[in-house]
């Protein structure tokens, strides 16, 4: 019988993620995907799941959840207060939650999302190929709402990792490596040298399609605007505000605006845990 999740408390923003749609672009279709891959994985492999199973992102405020049999659950990520049925329970590690029982995961303490992976994963049917939520195009499930239910996959039969393994904390500054974007020559080299030594700041409307910036605007060497063309994970692209844009997993895949630098994706866990006012450095790399 499938074990059944069902939502009393969805928090700000709560999706479910994995490894994304990768292979969709050419079709409009954004990658998406949890936006700390590191952390989903880790907490699958705490479960002996699949590395890419679906998971629970939470965004700031957490999220409860009640299993209507007993499961095991790893909440990890941003780090913050776990419960089960209102007694504490670790965060990071390996959490039995019995049948009927409340698994709250509290406000984060630092960082920005949580991860909450469940054994067996959560089950919602895929759709292109992943259960990922996607902010952008819709597609997938729709963000969590009190109420709602979700079903588990079986639980791996191997064994899981050790209980006890070193977690990635959230950033006190966030560098961000990039190689030089497609429209680079659209800016000036003044443009060019402020982009890889001013200071920044993570602008408090960051979301999952783009980190935004505060800090010097990027002076133009070209006016006008581009036609639409193809937009990958990581480009720095670049309003006409100036401040330099981070597409993350939810971006668009085609834009106007030009590109002036991409980042290396392995940075881009990172910057999902960068909060607001997090200072921020671009580097050449």
């Amino acid at each position: 019988m499938t074990v059944k999740l069902t939502v009393v408390r969805a928090g700000a923003l709560t999706t479910v993620q994995d490894e994304g749609r990768r292979g969709h672009a050419h079709l409009g279709v954004p990658r998406s995907g949890a936006l700390d891959a590191p952390a989903m994985r880790l907490g699958n492999r705490l479960l002996g799941n699949d590395p890419g199973a679906a998971v629970l992102e939470t965004t700031l405020t957490g999220c409860a959840l009640r299993p209507d049999r007993a499961v095991t659950a790893v909440v990890g990520g941003a780090p913050c207060p776990v419960r089960v049925d209102g007694r504490p329970a670790p965060w990071g590690t390996p959490v039995r939650v019995p049948a009927g029982a409340v698994l709250d995961v509290g406000a984060v303490t630092s960082g920005v999302r949580a991860y909450v992976a469940v054994a067996g994963g959560v089950a919602v049917d895929p759709v292109l190929g992943s259960r990922s939520t996607d902010l952008l195009s819709g597609l997938g499930p729709a963000p969590l709402r009190d109420g709602d239910v979700l079903p588990l996959g079986a639980p791996a039969p191997g064994p899981a990792a050790p209980a006890a393994v070193p977690w990635p904390g959230p950033p006190a500054e966030l560098i961000l490596p990039v190689r030089p974007g497609p429209r680079a020559d659209w800016f000036t080299p003044a443009a060019l040298r402020t982009l890889t030594s001013a200071a920044y700041r993570v602008s408090p409307h960051s979301n999952r399609i783009g980190l935004r910036t505060e800090g010097p605007p990027l002076e133009r060497a070209r006016a006008g605007e581009l036609p639409s063309e193809g937009m990958v994970l990581g480009a720095v692209q670049v309003p006409p505000d100036g401040r330099p844009v981070v597409f993350l997993h939810d971006h668009p895949t085609t834009g106007g605006y030009p590109v002036v630098a991409v980042v290396a994706e392995p940075a881009l866990a990172s910057a999902a845990q960068a909060v607001a006012g997090t200072p921020l450095r671009f580097t050449l790399g």
